[in-house]
């Protein structure tokens, strides 16, 4: 039988591993794991996964979300968040669907959303994220 299923591009998926400190801004079309430690901002255009071992304190825009480790932040999901048992959250979330599962932890707000209202949020997000303009040094007198 043939597979007509795709098998994904393990390159096209951005990772922190285990053991690794990063603090900073992701800016990424693809999808991301952590595993090791990131403070800072993310915006994807794919799924960040937090790993079990992950501690995170982050800004994060994503189309979806698993967290399987610790994060403090805040999450906007444009479709599917799912915190996993023994995880901990704590923060804003938005989100268009939330599955929490039996053992997770969850303190903070949550804010359910519409794509459109996705659409807004990370398009603001993005925009923030873009370096200003040059603009020329030399004025004219």
């Amino acid at each position: 039988m043939a597979k007509t299923e795709q098998a994904a591009n393990v390159n096209l998926v951005s990772r922190i591993s285990s053991g690794t400190y990063f603090k900073g801004e992701i800016i990424s079309p693809n999808d991301l794991r952590i595993d090791g430690k990131f403070d800072g901002s993310i915006i994807s255009d794919g799924k960040v996964v937090v790993g079990e071992s992950a501690e995170v304190d982050a800004s994060i825009v994503c189309i979806n979300a698993d967290v399987w480790g610790k994060t403090k932040g805040s999450f906007t999901v444009k479709d599917i968040m799912s915190i996993k048992s023994d995880c901990s959250v704590e923060g804003e979330i938005s989100v268009r669907k939330l599955i929490v599962e039996l053992g997770a932890s969850f303190n903070g707000t949550c804010r359910m959303i519409t794509e459109q209202e996705y659409d807004k949020i990370a398009s603001s997000r993005r925009g923030a994220q873009q370096p200003a303009p040059k603009s020329d040094s030399k004025q004219r007198q």
